[in-house]
């Protein structure tokens, strides 16, 4: 069988289950394509990816400042995370610096993506409601800016709204992209959600770890916001998903030298801080790197993406071995090992 564009082949004993798909870029902070595999220009919704892109629009209206969100709250603007208490805590806190209750926020209440909290709701016949999201860091800081760009603050989701309008602006300028080339749709969570060329994504991620790299070099050029969004996320791995979450987990174990973060259906983003093996990557500076997963599966997600940073030898091999967990022996219901998966794919220098 031709094996074009397969990441991952999981067998079931010797036999073939399952073949994914998957697409990669990896750039430099110019946005030049260093490697890739697959399709590196596929159009790709990058949704919850976007949001250190959706957050930089926020900090540009002057709302941190104005409402007094501190970087862990930015975390939490840039965060999928998993409904655990403090992150529905956290939200409160966030609405009560506005003066308002989760009654403003335009998201709905849904299943947690940890799987400890949703037993523990499921026990408890406990509803989930709008801060509950696991976005509902973002919608808070999109209803902060909302308030200061003018209009009906209570459409601060709809794609008319002055700040869905700096968010495509954003989002653009970042991608360096025309507006005009940027599609939108209608994220899970109510708010509109970007698709742009994968290595769009990979060049933005790029660009905040090269702003962390920047500002710490106190370079004039820097960019102050991408900087503390990148350090935000880094600082607060917690809060950006949670416990046993690949985003946080992966932050954790790299310990501030990249920033990733999960989009749901099967994409993600990494920044990497400059050191010399990016150099020897051939990135004069930081690296970006994207990934999407055509099937949208999650859990080979983190596969691909933890076997592009061991192939690209990005870390050591006892921070790559920190996110073990993510790539089990497949399992049946009696723990009895039943199969593997292997990556068949070859990263291609450009």
């Amino acid at each position: 069988m031709d094996m074009q564009g397969v990441a991952a082949v999981s067998y079931r004993g010797d036999s073939v289950e399952n073949r994914h798909l998957a697409h990669i870029a990896v750039v430099n902070a110019t946005g030049q394509l260093l490697y890739a595999f697959g399709d590196p220009e596929r159009v790709t919704l990058a949704r919850s990816a976007a949001k250190p892109a959706q957050a930089a629009a926020i900090v540009a209206t002057g709302a941190l400042e104005r409402y007094g969100f501190d970087d862990a709250d930015l975390a939490l603007m840039c965060a999928s995370h998993s409904s655990e208490a403090r992150h529905i805590e956290h939200t409160r806190r966030m609405l009560a610096k506005l003066g308002t209750d989760e009654s403003a926020l335009r998201c709905g209440g849904h299943p947690s993506l940890s799987d400890a909290v949703q037993r523990d709701w499921i026990r408890h016949d406990f509803v989930p409601t709008a801060v509950c999201s696991n976005c509902s860091g973002k919608h808070v800081g999109m209803l902060a800016g909302a308030r200061l760009l003018g209009g009906d603050a209570a459409a601060y989701h709809e794609p008319g709204h002055p700040m869905q309008q700096r968010v495509r602006r954003t989002v653009a300028e970042l991608c360096e992209l025309a507006p005009e080339q940027v599609e939108w749709g209608i994220d899970g969570c109510n708010l509109p959600t970007p698709a742009f060329p994968l290595d769009r994504l990979a060049r933005l991620y790029a660009k905040l770890a090269d702003a962390a790299d920047a500002v710490a070099d106190g370079a004039a050029a820097a960019d102050p916001a991408l900087a503390r969004i990148y350090h935000a996320m880094t600082r607060h791995p917690e809060l950006v998903a949670g416990e046993g979450r690949y985003c946080t987990e992966l932050m954790r174990a790299y310990e501030g030298a990249l920033v990733g973060k999960l989009g749901a259906d099967g994409c993600y983003g990494i920044g990497v801080r400059a050191s010399a093996r990016t150099r020897a990557l051939g990135a004069d500076g930081a690296l970006g790197i994207a990934v999407k997963i055509e099937d949208g599966r999650i859990d080979v997600l983190y596969t691909v993406v933890s076997e592009v940073l061991a192939r690209l030898d990005l870390g050591s091999a006892a921070q790559r071995a920190r996110l073990a967990a993510f790539a089990p022996p497949l399992l049946n219901t009696r723990g009895v090992e039943i199969g593997r998966r292997a990556f068949p794919f070859e990263l291609r220098a450009r």
